[in-house]
């Protein structure tokens, strides 16, 4: 962070003294207006509910330009890391700022495979669970409980405690993943198999059984893989920026990222992709194609209340970088697996046609989002749709562990203590019961 050649000045209409703010500026993005002292020098806060102006931190990890439709970590565009790297080389870049070597590549991919099984006394912790219970809510629970599991790490402010719980919470989320799937449907837990790749390892678990070997598919395998590196990171957002601000109370690691696993549930975040296939299986149990031209119109209709999932992105207001990568691992998993006449796969293309070429949707630039085709390729898989955000859990993982040390690192951060705009009543006094 450099400070510009500028400030900004701050004037009132009430005749107060100007106030004068440093304005820093990065090495891409918009510049900063530094308002640390202006309720010291001016009695008055900002208000900016969402946080959708205000940069609540310094970082150096994920950036995103969300008018050119641009994705970088560390730099590098996501299309070529989702084209050239693994997740694994992908992890290692968010957490140690550069890709590695084919040498440290071998040793950290061979870290996190040391540490894929869990404490076998999970196994009881998770059978205290209904089977009918949503997998989040299990993985809420499973992820917090590691802090009671693996107790010799969990002192944030200790780097080797923060390394070693970064390894073990990126090699045992997919375990965990796989047990609250398994679990649910009463089938036993595969154990994880160290010959394995991260992506086949989890592919395993989550369909495998012990009657028989499973052979990972190539093609399946890469599109898990590229899932988790398209998911990986994303900047502030709402289920990272939760993992900082419960991190900088000096939580154990553990507890903050249950914190984000939970933030992430929410449907407006890491549950979009169930609720896109949701909409797909309404749709088709509405008619299926018969009806997309009708429900695409329903969509334009502000007065319908039908909501097109899916397709835009809060940030992205040109095409998401993620999408058209998604897109080609979704052509390749359904033309793998013979999928490309399944009803529900035809109903979304028919979708996805219609939002590309009506002016209403592009127009608006509600282009198909990561979110779209994600669910589709991992409807394909066969994973079920409340697993969907399990899952994308597991690949944001890293993110938030990378977020959280870089935040633990730096000499300015402060316990997180958002102000308010107060409406309430004003100072009462409280009168005798006989007189309320």
């Amino acid at each position: 962070m450099n400070l510009a050649n500028y400030k900004a000045t701050l004037s009132f209409g009430n005749g107060a003294p100007n106030i004068e703010m440093p304005v820093y500026h990065g090495t891409i993005g918009p510049d900063v207006i530094d308002i640390r002292k202006l309720y010291g020098q001016s009695g008055m806060f900002t208000y900016d509910p969402g946080f959708l102006s205000t940069a609540a931190c310094e970082s150096a990890i994920t950036y995103i330009d969300g008018d050119k439709g641009e994705l970088l970590y560390r730099g590098y565009p996501i299309e070529q890391l989702a084209t050239d790297c693994n997740f694994m080389e992908t992890c290692y870049l968010l957490l140690n700022g550069n890709l590695p070597n084919a040498t440290e590549k071998h040793e950290f991919s061979h870290l996190v495979t040391q540490h894929t099984m869990v404490n076998e006394q999970m196994h009881f912790f998770l059978r205290g669970f209904r089977r009918d219970a949503h997998p989040m809510a299990v993985m809420t629970g499973l992820v917090g409980a590691l802090s009671a599991f693996y107790h010799d790490s969990t002192d944030i402010n200790n780097p080797e405690h923060r390394a070693i719980s970064a390894i073990r919470l990126i090699a045992k989320m997919p375990t965990l993943v796989a047990m609250a799937y398994k679990y649910s449907i009463g089938q036993p837990h595969l154990y994880p198999r160290n010959d394995l790749s991260y992506a086949g390892n989890f592919l395993r678990m989550m369909f495998g059984n012990p009657c028989e070997d499973y052979v990972v598919n190539p093609v399946l395998e890469r599109a898990l893989d590229r899932i988790f590196i398209l998911h990986a990171d994303h900047e502030q957002n709402a289920s990272t920026s939760t993992v900082r601000l419960c991190g900088s109370s000096g939580t154990n690691p553990f507890a903050a990222i249950a914190a984000g696993v939970a933030c992430l549930w929410g449907p407006a975040h890491g549950g979009a992709n169930e609720a896109c296939l949701n909409m797909l299986g309404q749709l088709q149990a509405a008619g299926g194609l018969a009806k997309v031209g009708e429900f695409m119109e329903q969509v334009k209709d502000k007065n319908s209340g039908v909501k097109l999932m899916g397709f835009g992105h809060r940030v992205y207001k040109n095409y998401d970088p993620r999408a058209k990568l998604m897109q080609e691992t979704c052509n390749e998993v359904l033309s793998e697996l013979g999928l490309e006449n399944d009803p529900l796969f035809k109903l979304a293309k028919a979708v996805e046609k219609i939002a590309l070429e009506d002016d209403y949707f592009v127009q608006r630039k509600l282009y198909p989002n990561v979110d779209f085709y994600s669910g589709i390729v991992q409807r394909a898989i066969g994973v079920p749709v409340n697993m969907f955000t399990g899952i994308f859990a597991l690949a944001r993982t890293v993110g938030w562990i990378a977020q959280l040390n870089e935040m633990i690192a730096d000499p300015e951060y402060k316990i997180g203590r958002p102000r308010q705009l107060f409406t309430g009543a004003v100072r009462r006094d409280v009168p005798p019961i006989a007189k309320r």
